[in-house]
């Protein structure tokens, strides 16, 4: 709202000084009796203030006062701040007088002072004038050029003041114009590091107090080294006034620093250092940076081990320095009875190892495994185990063989493992020695209707009894499995129920399993005698057709092989007509009884189809898993009791024998065009091979 005050104004004031004050925002000012001529010989002044931040803007608009050189009769004078700012008369501005005219009057602060004088006379009639103010708002972020009213950083201008605000990461200090950096609270841990002045290498803030902190553990000892370039505000005569750096470290005291020569390095023999860096409202310098590094106390130098080495190797060690013993090959690190590869030591800040330097003793691989069925020998010294000695593995000859054919000599290795060329640290196995009888026949020829076999010469061949007669046999193969014929280890078909239950499957417990057996009921003393622990079927066995009539029964323990007791060779290959075969057993035969001892035959290998034919007339089938052997005439053959047991051939280039059949069904007991029908067992081999894991 416009104020117009004219009374206060326009009353004549005829003797002395009036003076009137004005805080309004804007108002008129007219000369005494304006705008009638005004008096003479009068004064009064307008003092005129508004609030801080705002200055007033003062003009004329009508403006007409005597005339003078100088305006020394009647004038009108601004002043502002113990200046004057103009002085105005006449009507018109010429070079001895000055009229305002268009000119607006603005003053420097918030006040301003309008004074109206005249003299004692006046030759014409003069008016006066009218004049206006009114406060208008100071840009103090651009008019402003005193330096205690600028901003750090920033200056935001709003009607009738500012204010200052700082870059991100800076706080505006309690004046509100100096922009600081929180900065009390640097912690460095690492053992080097680099610290500077904020901004470095521009100017450090204003108003700051800066604190780094150095801590590390007992034992280090912290150096400092200031870069050249070094400004910290100074004073030519007093020591750091303004701005400086300061150090502590323990009870030391380092500086203060300041100007331009840098500290350069400091040695503070201090794990904890605190440095302080102080700077106060003015002043634009690049102030400093620095590097540490942390050195600890020395330990003693080490002497490697005998037979041994230290990783790294120097000739001085400090806190927290570690190194590696190591062993050289052969050896092992040795501390407190306890063997370990190597071992880490360190220095400690007392200046001491945190271990004392082992011993390096050399690799014991220890006693050598045993092999079953083997023995171990030593080459070189007896008993020696350590590193770089060595032993043989040599099997329990001639019933046992080593698999794979390899050396059998193994080394002791840095690893403190026996380890073989051929096989690692893997051990060799034993095998049983297949096939090869240590009794041999003077005289291969045929045996008229079969004979008693001589003691021993079918080592492979077992018994199975009940209640101390044979009823069966089978044939060893490896050391703790036998091969028999399926029908052997159930009870005969019902002929009402001819169906095969494998629930009928004898019980171990009602037959036993005799190796190294020759006389039929009197005890032999090369006997071993087994329970069966498991009994297995082939899985494609028919109890009604005997196809794959073959039995496996596996022994509780692994016999023991000896000039008695020999497994026989699995086949590769299925004899062919004309080939003959041994077969062995108990069986009554011709005799109507059983044998003393026991008997075999040697009997050749029939055409599959012939036999096939044969039995097809008589309503029986001769399958692809069977293999027939006989002669025409009839004469030899096996017989009851027989079944099970082995029809075994002779590999002319290797000298071993090989299980080629089982015995396993037929009819009637030599008789002619009757053959003997037996389970092929390279037909059946796979199953047998994955069930008894015998590969030989």
């Amino acid at each position: 709202m416009r104020i117009l005050l004219f009374c206060s104004f326009c009353m004549w004031l005829s003797r002395g000084t009036d003076a009137v004050d004005l805080t309004e925002m804007f108002a008129e000012i007219r000369s005494p009796n304006f705008p009638d001529s005004y008096p003479t010989d009068s004064e009064v002044t307008w003092n005129i203030s508004v609030p801080e931040g705002y200055r007033i803007r003062l003009y004329f608009m009508h403006f007409d006062l005597e005339p003078s050189y100088l305006c020394e009769y009647d004038y009108a004078k601004v002043e502002a701040e113990g200046q004057i700012l103009a002085t105005f008369c006449g009507r018109e501005s010429t070079d001895t007088e000055q009229a305002p005219g268009h000119q607006a009057i603005l003053s420097p602060g918030n006040s301003l002072s309008l004074t109206f004088r005249s003299d004692f006379s006046n030759e014409e009639r003069f008016t006066g004038f009218d004049a206006h103010y009114a406060a208008v708002d100071i840009d103090e972020c651009t008019e402003r050029s005193d330096e205690e009213l600028t901003c750090d950083h920033y200056c935001h201008n709003y009607i009738g003041g500012f204010y200052c605000s700082c870059r991100f990461g800076y706080l505006l200090h309690s004046d509100n114009r100096t922009c600081k950096v929180e900065c009390s609270d640097h912690l460095f841990t690492q053992r080097t590091g680099v610290i500077t002045s904020a901004d470095f290498p521009n100017p450090y803030p204003k108003s700051s107090d800066c604190l780094y902190r150095i801590e590390l553990e007992e034992g280090f000892f912290v150096t400092l080294h200031f870069e050249d370039r070094f400004d910290v505000e100074d004073h030519p005569e007093v020591s750091c006034p303004y701005d400086y750096v300061k150090i502590k470290a323990g009870r030391k005291e380092f500086g203060p620093f300041c100007g331009e020569k840098s500290p350069g390095q400091i040695e503070t023999r201090s794990h904890n250092v605190q440095i302080l860096f102080h700077s106060d409202d003015s002043g634009e310098n690049g102030g400093w940076k620095l590097t540490y590094s942390a050195t600890g106390n020395s330990c003693p130098v080490l002497q490697p081990p005998v037979n041994g080495k230290i990783e790294p190797l120097q000739s001085q060690y400090t806190f927290k320095e570690q190194v590696l013993i190591r062993c050289n090959t052969g050896y092992n690190v040795f501390k407190d009875n306890l063997e370990m590869e190597s071992l880490q030591m360190e220095c400690q800040k007392d200046g001491t190892w945190s271990n004392k330097i082992p011993t390096c003793k050399i690799v014991d691989c220890r006693s050598p495994a045993q092999l079953e069925n083997g023995f171990i020998s030593f080459p070189t010294v007896k008993n020696l185990t350590t590193y770089r000695s060595d032993i043989q593995y040599s099997c329990q000859l001639p019933y046992y063989e080593m698999a794979p054919n390899i050396s059998g000599t193994y080394t002791c290795e840095a690893g403190g493992k026996w380890m073989s060329p051929e096989l690692g640290a893997k051990l060799p196995t034993c095998q049983p020695v297949c096939g090869t009888p240590r009794f041999t026949r003077s005289v291969l020829a045929r045996i008229a209707g079969g004979g008693f076999a001589k003691r021993g010469i079918s080592p492979w061949i077992a018994m199975l009894a009940q209640n101390g007669r044979p009823f069966c046999g089978g044939s060893l193969i490896g050391n703790k499995w036998i091969v028999t014929a399926a029908h052997c280890l159930h009870p005969q078909l019902n002929i009402e129920d001819p169906i095969f239950h494998p629930d009928d499957i004898f019980h171990s417990s009602t037959f036993k399993i005799i190796l190294g057996k020759h006389r039929t009921i009197q005890r032999d003393d090369t006997e071993q005698t087994f329970q069966a622990k498991s009994i297995l079927l082939h899985p494609l066995y028919n109890a009604s057709t005997f196809q794959f009539d073959v039995g496996l029964l596996e022994l509780p323990e692994k016999a023991i092989l000896n000039d008695y007791v020999i497994p026989v060779c699995l086949p590769d290959t299925t004899p062919q007509k004309g080939d003959y075969v041994v077969v062995s057993g108990w069986g009554k035969q011709f005799l109507g009884r059983s044998p003393n001892a026991l008997l075999e035959i040697e009997i050749p290998v029939v055409d599959h189809e012939l036999c096939r034919q044969t039995y097809a007339d008589l309503g029986r089938q001769v399958t692809a898993d069977m293999v027939c052997a006989g002669e025409k005439e009839g004469g030899k053959d096996a017989c009851s009791g027989d079944s099970g047991g082995p029809m075994v051939t002779l590999n002319g280039m290797r000298k071993h024998w090989f299980l080629a059949g089982i015995v396993s069904w037929g009819v009637g007991c030599g008789d002619s065009d009757r053959y003997g029908v037996y389970s092929n067992v390279l037909k059946s081999l796979t199953w047998i091979k994955d069930t008894t894991h015998v590969n030989y």
